[in-house]
């Protein structure tokens, strides 16, 4: 069968442009799987943490907010994995309990749920005498960050309340501990103070029931009376590291 030379240009030309559409559909295709793939997750970001410890063991505590990526309190004990890093920072905080923050490299904040399938167990970040967003000095460039148990992993919810307690989690072991209050009301506040312990008990996680109103860190002496009688009259109030509202309005 013969053709004539325009019906073969016609059909050619209608094969060309049949060809060219399923190449720029597969591409589009391509693009948003891509797209897709590449996608941050919700908490994915840039999550600045309080650090503080002592001789024995570091904490970090994520300064959280009321909205994602940072509607996550979470506090965790970590080491660094360089061991002279390690050692100087532990000795600094056993000598003198100040403001730290660590400024870490982006990750998902969710991967610190220790049921997730894939926890993190180790990112790096630069450590900061200070505020690291507020004048704090670099005292440490990137170091990596090993984590070794997440103590408290808690979702935000910006529900106004009227409680009139508020949860603190004491945290450490040895004769200086840290108090951190249960983030559970908006607005609320952030606070990290040391807390004396002559017993010197062995590391755990104890909660205590403070008294605890509007934006006012109760008294240190209502501390000092709730630590006493739920925890043990060698327990004492010490001195306020860290106290913060706006970021919880």
């Amino acid at each position: 069968m013969r053709y004539s030379t325009k019906l073969v240009r016609t059909m050619l030309l209608a094969i060309c442009i049949g060809f060219s559409l399923s190449l720029s559909a597969s591409a589009q295709s391509n693009s948003s799987t891509k797209e897709i793939l590449t996608a941050k997750p919700v908490h994915w970001g840039l999550h600045g943490m309080l650090i503080f410890g002592d001789k024995n063991d570091l904490y970090a505590s994520h300064l959280p907010m009321f909205h994602a990526p940072h509607d996550r309190q979470v506090i965790f004990r970590f080491h660094f994995s360089d061991k002279k890093i390690d050692a100087k920072v532990k000795k600094h905080f056993a000598e003198k309990q100040e403001l730290w923050t660590l400024e870490p490299e982006e990750f998902d904040l969710d991967r610190l749920q220790t049921n997730t399938a894939n926890a993190l167990k180790k990112f790096t970040g630069k450590l900061v005498q200070g505020h690291f967003e507020r004048g704090g000095k670099q005292r440490y460039a990137m170091q990596t960050v090993l984590v070794d148990e997440v103590l408290v992993f808690n979702r935000l919810t910006p529900n106004e309340t009227t409680k009139g307690e508020g949860i603190y989690y004491v945290i450490g072991q040895g004769s200086t501990q840290f108090l951190m209050k249960k983030i559970d009301r908006q607005p609320d506040f952030d606070v990290l103070m040391s807390v004396k312990n002559a017993d010197k008990s062995e590391r755990k996680l104890n909660q205590i029931v403070v008294t605890t109103q509007d934006l006012t860190l109760p008294k240190k002496g209502a501390i000092t009376t709730a630590l006493q009688q739920q925890l043990g009259k060698h327990w004492r109030s010490g001195d306020v590291i860290y106290f913060e509202t706006e970021d919880l309005k």
